[in-house]
């Protein structure tokens, strides 16, 4: 197998070293902050996204929200793009992820804190630490990839943002006593996800994957989907079940089956592996591919997202590759959202943000009346 690249890590400890710039008041019992500033008002009008495009995200009215890496967030409504930072209300101008709830109101995680923001204020979400782990329907999970001494996600169930602490892993003392890059605890999350059944998984930076069915929380930890061939360090950065019940977790060599049942008398979770896709003339020379990203498209199609090798895409037979470049560049990628209209999005560190326009991902230059 070639080298796997693990640039992506350089990248995260880029928001790790950054001064992290907490919201006044974060120590607060309240559960909710308003910073006082009319955020609409506040918010700047540009004429261009930025390059540092992370994350992507349309909301329910079918605005796109563009998550930067240090440069805040964008709005654009299909006419104007607007740019919230830190001087709007953010927390921090570096954004982890972007969710809305049912009322339309929407959420921001930052390296800061989170906040949330109901179309004209920002509000700081203060964290209380607790044990107290819920599987609710309308919860908000959330988390602050690159922030120091994290050990848990974050659940808000709409009046209290409850900062949880993960149940000490089974290889946690011998993790320890070898020593741990100090940058980032073992604990830290990478991803969540929401299976078929409704169960969350957590994948972290070191400890494998964490799986909460509302009762109970059980570890999976495979060497070969956290250590890359070069000794590097991948992480759980993608979870995905398909429709056969079978769980995508990081790379292409193999594909797991979960004994719920088996699980349910252990302390740990139970599954078998079985053959992956692909193959070294599937994958340009590599025998497999790490991906940071998993979607199933609207016809059902498979796409993994990798950090220099652009996207593929599986049919539940043939793998199809779609290079992503910048003229004769290839572009590095971090993240991958399915809009309300099943177009595809890539987020990536220094190149924006681009589109599949249904042959090709082309970069993505919203048109306003700005020039």
């Amino acid at each position: 197998m070639k080298t796997i690249t693990v640039a992506l890590n350089t990248i995260l400890l880029i928001g790790m070293l950054a001064a992290v710039t907490s919201c006044n008041g974060q120590s607060s019992a309240k559960a909710e902050n308003s910073t006082g500033k009319p955020a609409v008002e506040a918010g700047v009008t540009v004429s261009r996204l930025g390059d540092s495009i992370w994350q992507v995200y349309q909301d329910r009215k079918n605005n796109l929200w563009f998550g930067s890496n240090g440069q805040g967030v964008f709005r654009y409504d299909g006419k104007t793009i607007r740019n919230f930072t830190t001087k709007s209300g953010l927390c921090n101008d570096s954004i982890r992820q972007i969710l809305e709830d049912e009322s339309g109101n929407m959420y921001f995680s930052t390296l800061g804190g989170i906040n949330k923001f109901d179309g004209e204020r920002f509000t700081t979400l203060h964290p209380v630490k607790s044990n107290e782990w819920k599987l609710e329907k309308n919860d908000m999970w959330f988390y602050m990839l690159g922030k120091r001494d994290e050990h848990g996600p974050y659940r808000w169930d709409g009046k209290n943002l409850y900062n949880l602490q993960f149940p000490k892993h089974f290889l946690h003392d011998e993790f320890y006593a070898k020593g741990i890059n100090p940058f980032f605890s073992p604990y830290e999350i990478y991803s969540i996800y929401k299976d078929r059944s409704g169960a969350l998984w957590f994948g972290t930076s070191v400890f494998g994957a964490c799986r909460f069915d509302g009762k109970t929380l059980k570890w999976m930890y495979e060497r070969d989907l956290t250590i890359v061939p070069n000794g590097g360090s991948f992480g759980i950065r993608s979870v995905y079940e398909d429709r056969q019940g079978s769980f995508w977790i990081c790379n292409t060599m193999h594909r797991y089956i979960f004994d719920l049942e088996e699980t349910a008398r252990t302390d740990r979770l139970k599954y078998r592996k079985v053959t992956g896709i692909g193959n070294a003339q599937a994958f340009g020379g590599d025998d497999c591919i790490y991906y940071s990203a998993s979607i199933e498209d609207n016809q059902g199609n498979i796409w993994l997202t990798t950090w220099a090798q652009g996207v593929y895409r599986y049919d539940g037979k043939n793998i199809t590759h779609y290079p992503v470049k910048e003229g004769s560049k290839n572009v590095n990628l971090v993240s991958m959202y399915k809009d309300n209209q099943g177009s595809l999005w890539l987020g990536t560190p220094e190149n924006g943000t681009f589109r599949f326009n249904g042959k090709a991902f082309e970069r993505f230059m919203p048109v306003t009346g700005i020039q």
